[in-house]
């Protein structure tokens, strides 16, 4: 080997050695990047999921007969006539307690449009969700979506019925009813079901403690629905309880809005700041990659 090729070869490797830095610390950026997006990557991903169910489900409902539609409301609101309890919000428990949850037979055949225990659609404006509402408060049913508890009526409305819904708040991966502690008093949520669009008014918001005891039982005269969820987060020893009273006649901008495909998640801001940190990184790579500029250098040590 000449002394030249000796020295080119030398070039190189104190080039691949001086690279490695660089490329570790741009590897670090990212990956840090990566873990601080998470929560909103994570949670973009999930509504945009359940968006897709939503869309299914106002699509397998336009698809039913209005007489099947009419149908399926009218039985619902018989088995909530049948209904002679309510929900408790007893200490030690993080959602609540319905009162003879079984004294209603065939639960789970109402409002099932497709066979997976879907049975509405909920949207609250004021905090920008649209979510699912599911049959029960399994595990599994608050780990998708907005679960209904059993024992207390059913959400389609009507005079001296108290409907609960409930979800969880400060998942990492889904958003869901983490920011129910924003709603306001007279905010308003919307119910789509079968068919029905059911407007409620937040007349109330509360926080319980563990060692208190709140009932939710239906009220003479009254069209209640409340939602309710774990507080604080990550400790969840007290829950969040947001009373909407109905209102009527259903507002016309929600009877137009109904059976539309959800508008969130909206644009992914999250893969953009992603994508801008990963091009930073490369072109840092590449700019420690560059060249040492040698002509003064070069010039001072030329031969005379």
């Amino acid at each position: 080997m000449s002394i030249t090729d000796s020295r080119m070869e030398q070039r190189r490797h104190r080039a691949r050695r001086s690279l490695t830095l660089p490329v570790v610390v741009a590897a670090l950026f990212v990956l840090g990047a990566g873990v601080l997006l998470y929560p909103a990557a994570a949670s973009w991903v999930n509504q945009a999921q359940q968006s897709a169910i939503i869309g299914a489900y106002s699509d397998d409902v336009e698809q039913l007969p209005a007489d099947g539609l009419a149908e399926a409301i009218a039985e619902a609101r018989d088995y909530n006539e049948r209904l002679t309890g309510g929900a408790l919000v007893a200490a030690g428990r993080n959602i609540p307690d319905a009162e003879n949850p079984d004294q209603a037979d065939g639960y789970s055949a109402q409002l099932d449009a497709n066979g997976t225990g879907l049975m509405a659609r909920i949207k609250i404006p004021s905090i920008a969700v649209d979510l699912p509402v599911y049959h029960g408060t399994s595990d599994a049913v608050l780990l998708q979506g907005v679960g209904h508890l059993e024992g207390t009526a059913l959400p389609v409305g009507g005079l001296a019925t108290h409907s609960v819904l409930t979800a969880h708040r400060g998942l990492a991966d889904a958003e869901l009813f983490t920011n129910l502690n924003r709603v306001q008093v007279d905010d308003t949520f919307v119910i789509e079901v079968f068919g029905e669009v059911l407007t409620y008014r937040v007349r109330g918001t509360q926080v319980v403690d563990p060692d208190d005891t709140e009932t939710l039982f239906a009220i003479p005269g009254e069209d209640l629905v409340t939602l309710v969820t774990c507080t604080p987060l990550g400790i969840n020893t007290q829950r969040i309880l947001v009373t909407g009273e109905r209102v009527t006649p259903t507002p016309v901008d929600d009877l137009e809005a109904a059976g539309r495909h959800p508008e969130i998640p909206g644009f992914p801001w999250w893969a953009v700041g992603l994508g801008s940190v990963a091009v930073a990184a490369v072109a840092f790579v590449v700019w420690s990659a560059r060249p040492p500029r040698t002509g003064s250098q070069d010039t001072a040590s030329a031969p005379e």
